[in-house]
């Protein structure tokens, strides 16, 4: 998202509010939360998967090896397998942040830009059940 109204927080503004609202000295919460940080890319790096309930899965993936195209140039190249970070977005998080609640004065033409989700799978109709057998029949 580009809004112009979007926010970016830092972590010392993080930092902050949460040293606010616990009483905490802000140079204990830095300290904690950098220290928070760095366990999950130590443990990335290790290979581990991260799984915190409710919020979301930190795990690293082996990418394939692929044949890719330069769009200025259209040439071929080949893009080598490489390890990449994946997150799965948790259920608190998912119905929190991505919930839609648009306000009285927006209109369907007002609304801000859907955020990305998983597709839904569209529902096939149940298979017709067959004629019921009658007693003495073979079938």
């Amino acid at each position: 998202m580009s809004d112009s109204s979007q926010k970016t927080i830092t972590k010392k503004e993080l930092a902050h509010r949460i040293a606010e609202a616990t009483g905490q000295p802000k140079v204990v919460v830095k300290d904690v939360l950098q220290r928070f940080l760095d366990g999950i890319i130590d443990e990335l790096v290790a290979g581990n998967r991260l799984e915190f309930r409710e919020f979301g899965v930190f795990e690293v993936r082996e990418r394939a090896p692929r044949r890719a195209q330069n769009p200025r140039t259209l040439e071929k190249v080949d893009v080598p397998a490489k390890r990449v970070v994946k997150f799965k977005v948790g259920r608190l998080m998912r119905d929190r942040v991505c919930e839609e609640v648009p306000t009285a004065s927006e209109g369907p033409a007002n609304q801000a830009p859907k955020t990305w989700s998983e597709p839904e799978t569209p529902k096939r109709p149940d298979p017709p059940k067959p004629p019921p057998s009658k007693p003495d029949s073979p079938f």
